[in-house]
């Protein structure tokens, strides 16, 4: 498998590590269990960068997780009520959504590079 997925990955784990961090250090920040969360699927994208071939199937978690996201923070930023800051967030998780999926669905999987 290319090594350029591997980066993808760790660039995925960092930024939701990066996303997460401003909420689990501000006490009086309001959502901590979806921060705490958020920094799990970096985890979860850590391990897959460590052999992606063999664990990229665990992605799957990250794309309904980030699409899931997607769909339920939209109408808040349609609305001009979402908190500051959630429209780039989210805009970047559709970007990982497209990596992921091309990494999932693209032809190395069908080559047997992802067994």
């Amino acid at each position: 498998m290319a090594k350029g997925w591997s980066w993808m990955l760790w660039g995925a784990a960092a930024y939701n590590w990066l996303v997460s961090l401003p909420v689990l250090l501000n006490i009086a920040a309001g959502d901590k269990v979806s921060a705490v969360l958020v920094a799990g699927f970096g985890v979860l994208y850590a391990l897959v960068a460590s052999n992606p071939a063999r664990l990229a199937p665990a992605l799957w978690a990250g794309v309904v997780g980030k699409l899931g996201l997607v769909v339920l923070l939209s109408p808040s930023i349609a609305a001009g009520t979402a908190a500051p800051g959630t429209a780039p967030v989210l805009a970047g998780d559709l970007l990982f959504t497209a990596a992921f999926l091309a990494l999932l669905l693209g032809p190395g999987r069908n080559r047997g590079e992802m067994q």
